[in-house]
């Protein structure tokens, strides 16, 4: 009789645990790496677009600035 109590009173510790802790840990990890998947997936689509997108080229550097543009040393004045 009490082994009969022991055995299903392991018996229902053990639906507990299976039912309660291993199927909810399974499907909460499964939908995690399938979240995880899609992000990545739109993370590649993302990068492939810009990288697909073409920039305009950009303007040489070797162009002299206006003499206009520059005060001279000498004519800064130093407050004094």
């Amino acid at each position: 009789m009490l082994r009969t109590l022991f055995l299903l009173f392991g018996l229902y510790l053990l639906y507990k645990l299976i039912f309660e802790f291993i199927i909810p840990v399974y499907n909460a990890t499964s939908q995690v790496k399938k979240k995880v998947g899609e992000m990545q997936q739109k993370m590649n689509d993302q990068m492939q677009q810009e990288n697909n997108f073409t920039t305009p080229p950009k303007q040489s550097s070797t162009e002299k600035p206006k003499r206009n543009d520059y005060i001279d040393f000498e004519d800064v004045n130093n407050g004094v």
